[in-house]
C-alpha cells in the first residue's frame, strides 16, 4: 500500500487511466525520485515543444520496442 508522496502519485494514476503503472511501481521505493521523474514524463511529452504529440508517441513507442519493452 503507497504512502506519502507515492500515495498521490498513485491516485493521480489510477486518475488519468485507471490503474497504477508497472513502471510507476517500480520507481515506488524513492517517492522524490518518482515524483521528479513524472514530472519530468510530464515537461516532456505533455507540454508544447519542437515536436507534436504524434511524434513524441512514435518515438516512445519505438525506445520501448528497441528496449523490447511494453508501452
Amino acid at each position: 500500500h503507497a504512502a506519502g508522496i507515492m500515495q498521490q502519485i498513485y491516485a493521480d494514476a489510477k486518475e488519468r487511466v485507471g490503474y497504477v503503472a508497472n513502471i510507476i511501481r517500480v520507481m515506488s521505493l524513492e517517492g522524490r525520485i518518482a515524483q521528479s521523474s513524472m514530472q519530468f514524463y510530464g515537461t516532456l511529452m505533455k507540454r508544447p515543444n519542437a515536436l507534436t504529440t504524434s511524434q513524441r508517441e512514435m518515438l516512445a513507442v519505438v525506445v520501448s520496442n528497441a528496449n523490447d519493452c511494453y508501452y
